[in-house]
């Protein structure tokens, strides 16, 4: 029998734990599961490991990776799509490849993001609220229709395609922008492609889908949303960073923003993904948000299903027991 693998799982929760210890292959590794966070503090977590298992708040900054490489490390597995934690020059310079889940379930994020809108546009979670408490008035809950609406996604790769599509079917127009245009795709599913202005100053809802680099590092600004149409509806299921919270906040006050629903957060690191219910939260910013009657906020969940957790686990399975095999990296996935 071939020996195990030592792979230290950093930021695992039971799910992770439970999808990663039942994928294909998993009895070859023997992983060590760790509930706190990758940080230069705790890179020592993985000694006697051959790799480390991340998710999207691990810090993986030059002085993690530096630590790591001197531990004996030899490969960074991301259970993730998004890389923005990873110093990629860094782990290049110490000689550690890193590989990610570039695509676990693009259904999952792109039906995440439309329940979103459906739930803050007919206030579905305040009319919980009441019928809960026995209060079946119907006063506040007045939402409109999605059918006829244009609908403004930024971002078409896999998710921003199948978001699209699925506002397509509720009869919505829907126009895109993206640097790398599909003209293609965007025919056969009547979509149309338009600049970035023409998008922001014409949707009525405006849809999130692109990574975070420093191009797209608060996309929505106070200028951004300053162009948009009044009343405007925001989702964002993608990276929190995209939008200025500040300039958020100060467009909702002024009511030229009409409704915001977040699955994601710009400082949501120590936040989401922890159960502070006992607590008194620390940042004022999310605290004033939540406590908007037109915002809606999921803790990350968007990627939560059951063939995304399984996908993910397959991934990052067959691309640690290359350290074994000596195999290729699952295609796609290496950075």
């Amino acid at each position: 029998m071939l020996p195990q693998i030592d792979v230290a799982v950093y930021d695992a929760k039971p799910y992770d734990c439970e999808y990663l210890m039942r994928s294909p292959g998993a009895d070859r590794i023997a992983w060590h599961f760790h509930e706190f966070r990758l940080s230069s503090k705790t890179a020592a977590a993985a000694s006697g490991a051959r790799a480390v298992c991340l998710f999207v708040n691990d810090e993986a900054d030059r002085a993690s990776l530096e630590h790591l490489a001197a531990l004996g490390v030899e490969l960074i597995a991301l259970r993730c799509a998004g890389y923005n934690n990873v110093d990629l020059s860094a782990a290049k310079a110490v000689g550690l490849p890193v590989v990610r889940v570039p695509a676990y379930s693009p259904h999952a994020v792109a039906e995440h993001t439309v329940a979103l809108l459906l739930t803050l546009n007919r206030k579905i979670h305040r009319a919980f609220n009441r019928v809960r408490e026995h209060n079946f008035s119907l006063g506040g809950l007045i939402g409109f229709d999605l059918h006829g609406k244009t609908v403004g996604v930024i971002g078409t790769g896999r998710i921003g395609k199948l978001a699209a599509q699925i506002f397509r079917g509720f009869g919505m127009m829907a126009i895109v922008y993206d640097v790398s245009p599909d003209e293609a795709w965007a025919a056969a599913h009547r979509v149309r492609y338009v600049d970035l202005d023409t998008l922001l100053a014409t949707s009525d809802v405006v849809s999130l889908h692109v990574p975070l680099r420093p191009d797209t590092h608060h996309l929505l600004n106070s200028q951004s949303l300053a162009r948009m149409k009044p009343g405007v509806f925001i989702v964002n299921t993608s990276r929190g960073k995209l939008i200025d919270t500040t300039s958020l906040i100060a467009a909702l006050k002024a009511g030229h923003v009409g409704g915001v629903a977040l699955d994601v957060y710009e400082e949501e690191e120590g936040i989401f993904f922890e159960d502070l219910s006992s607590e008194v939260l620390q940042d004022d910013e999310l605290s004033l948000l939540i406590n908007f009657p037109n915002v809606l906020i999921t803790a990350h969940q968007a990627f939560l299903t059951h063939e995304a957790l399984q996908e993910i686990a397959r991934v990052s399975t067959e691309n640690l027991l290359t350290l074994e095999t000596g195999g290729p990296f699952v295609s796609g996935t290496e950075l």
